[in-house]
């Protein structure tokens, strides 16, 4: 593994090591990533290896310019609206692709994340190249996203680190959020991850009534139903006690179609509906972010499970480490003027 300090950057370098299988660990406007050819299929396979994912879980590619964009994904006029109006910038689009990337880069269905940086060191490696390389953070999966070198590598086992071909150390890069991640194959296009570019304001309505609440879990799956078994899909709800979490869920099972009694799971911290098709977690007796870890939260998002998480506020971090591998929706339930009224928002992570 060799390190390129900040006075010691070579582009050539950086390169050359990608064009030969490598993967580079490198910076970006937001964090460091893991980066390889995204054409070059044992690259590929290095870097599933590093990121002890499992195959199948999609990678974004960071591109130089709309032409080369174009020439990986089919974009229609919203993936053209939103390139015109963001890029070059923290917004990665996903699009239907055109299957010229390495097996293992694309989702199962065949849609691909881009992203056009402004960070004028990944864009001149891009360019050099001529060919999208993999953005996706450098960190060990479900570890913190990293700003310096020693925030990765102290996380790293020796085995991790020894797929690294090559470092590029330019100290600590100023905190910034992830991108805004935004699906565009769907008539309705759906924020994944919200970052640092804002595409929506929150989602606010007013509930009467238990049935009203149950409506808007309703509601809420089946905007996000596409992903189901392509991503852990999560809820995280919060709101003091009593405001109607369990009833919200209550209406989300139903719109999945199951028929189990929904009870809150205070007790047990865990329940199963329908033999794992929806899992509900209470965390008001956690003491800590470790207990979730513990009940094996991390296996359930690897398991593109379905997950409702009440009091999420108190593991707020242990939830939002998985804000790459699942489409995360914070939803909180307030109490409102009259004894039924309750004020529900929501957004994602």
């Amino acid at each position: 593994m060799k390190v390129l300090k900040k006075n010691q950057i070579n582009t050539v370098k950086i390169v050359d090591n990608l064009r030969n299988g490598g993967l580079v660990i490198m910076p970006t406007e937001t964090v460091y990533i893991a980066a390889v050819d995204a054409t070059n299929y044992a690259a590929v396979q290095k870097l599933i290896k590093y990121k002890n994912r499992p195959f199948g879980k999609p990678f974004s590619v960071g591109v130089a310019d709309l032409k080369m964009a174009r020439g990986f994904v089919k974009m229609n006029q919203t993936a053209l609206n939103l390139y015109k109006n963001f890029y070059p910038g923290p917004v990665t689009i996903v699009c239907n692709g055109k299957h010229k990337v390495a097996l293992g880069i694309e989702s199962d269905i065949g849609t691909l994340g881009i992203f056009i940086t402004d960070h004028k060191l990944t864009l001149d490696v891009i360019k050099r190249l001529g060919k999208p390389i993999t953005t996706t953070s450098a960190n060990a999966s479900y570890q913190k996203r990293p700003f310096k070198i020693n925030d990765l590598l102290d996380f790293l086992s020796i085995k991790q680190k020894g797929l690294i071909d090559l470092i590029v150390d330019v100290g600590e890069i100023p905190y910034r959020e992830a991108s805004t991640v935004i699906d565009t194959t769907i008539d309705d296009p759906a924020i994944l991850r919200q970052g640092e570019i804002r595409l929506k304001d929150k989602n606010e309505v007013l509930s009467r009534s238990e049935e009203s609440t149950q409506n808007i879990g309703k509601e809420l799956w089946q905007k996000i139903e596409k992903y189901f078994g392509q991503r852990a899909l999560v809820f995280a709800l919060e709101g003091p006690m009593g405001v109607g979490k369990t009833v919200f869920t209550k209406g989300l099972a139903r719109a999945m179609g199951i028929k189990d009694e929904v009870v809150s799971p205070t007790y047990n911290l865990e329940e199963e509906y329908d033999h794992g098709k929806l899992l509900h977690f209470d965390c008001w007796r956690m003491s800590s972010d470790k207990e979730l870890v513990n009940l094996g939260f991390g296996k359930k998002i690897t398991d593109k499970s379905v997950i409702v998480v009440e009091w999420a506020d108190r593991v707020a971090d242990e939830v939002r480490k998985h804000s790459e591998e699942a489409i995360i929706i914070w939803v909180k339930i307030e109490y409102a003027r009259g004894d039924n009224e309750r004020i529900v928002s929501w957004g994602t992570l």
